[in-house]
């Protein structure tokens, strides 16, 4: 079984069912993942009926990190993968599972914190939680009948996880560092943007601007900083701020 200190972190976003997180639990593990994060659950945590449908995989919920907001959840990542069943009117770069997990493992190889996230059963996730992510990850299905349920997305990312660990974790080279900055530092980076675009009265007119912000941080989601271009981007920003104020 791999490492789970070297495994993506499977993030649920707003589960709506114990029984629905119990059977992401067991396909997580059935494939050697163990990393899961659980957000804002709809019937509460921990999940009796979790843990029930869970069944062998237990430990998984046992060790199961409980987050209240979206933004908590991710803040740790470096990169994060968005699943989505369906297009979306976004500029970012979209892949199988295949192509996604073996991206993923040279990215945690690196050193970096990896999330994919997984929205609600019923409606998927929110365009606000898309923008925050740096690439999705879309599920070929039959274009007659596309649904697929929450563990069923979970087991079929989780197996090319275990197949590209044991593909790649052999050939691939441990001795490269990372400074890749977490999305929480992106984030805060994002935000002193906005707000002093908004305080120039940037987002015109009024019924654009959250078109315009939503826009704005899919650029910043989409571009591979490193911490040191983020000390950078601050730099340039205060720069600027006191030619303006002189």
């Amino acid at each position: 079984m791999h490492s789970t200190k070297k495994q993506p972190s499977i993030i649920l976003v707003k589960p709506q069912m114990g029984e629905n997180i119990g059977s992401a639990a067991r396909a997580m593990l059935n494939f050697g993942l163990e990393n899961m994060r659980v957000v804002a659950a709809r019937d509460g945590w921990p999940s009796q009926s979790a843990v029930a449908t869970a069944s062998g995989a237990g430990r998984v919920l046992d060790q199961a990190r409980h987050f209240s907001s979206f933004h908590d959840a991710v803040g740790d990542c470096h990169f994060v993968f968005a699943t989505t069943a369906r297009g979306r009117d976004l500029t970012k770069p979209v892949y199988d599972p295949k192509k996604a997990m073996k991206i993923a493992f040279e990215k945690i190889s690196d050193g970096q914190n990896v999330g994919i996230i997984f929205g609600p059963e019923r409606a998927g996730l929110e365009n606000t939680e898309v923008v925050r992510s740096n690439a999705l990850i879309t599920v070929p299905v039959n274009p007659n009948f596309s649904s697929i349920n929450l563990a069923q997305t979970v087991l079929l990312v989780s197996y090319e996880w275990f197949l590209a660990a044991d593909i790649y974790e052999e050939n691939f080279s441990n001795t490269r560092k990372t400074s890749v900055a977490p999305i929480l530092e992106i984030e805060k980076l994002s935000e002193q943007y906005e707000n002093e675009l908004e305080k120039i009265g940037f987002f015109f007119p009024e019924e654009k601007a959250t078109s315009m912000k939503s826009t704005l941080r899919n650029i910043w989601s989409r571009l591979p900083l490193t911490t040191s271009d983020v000390r950078a981007f601050h730099g340039i920003l205060r720069h600027l701020l006191k030619r303006r104020d002189l």
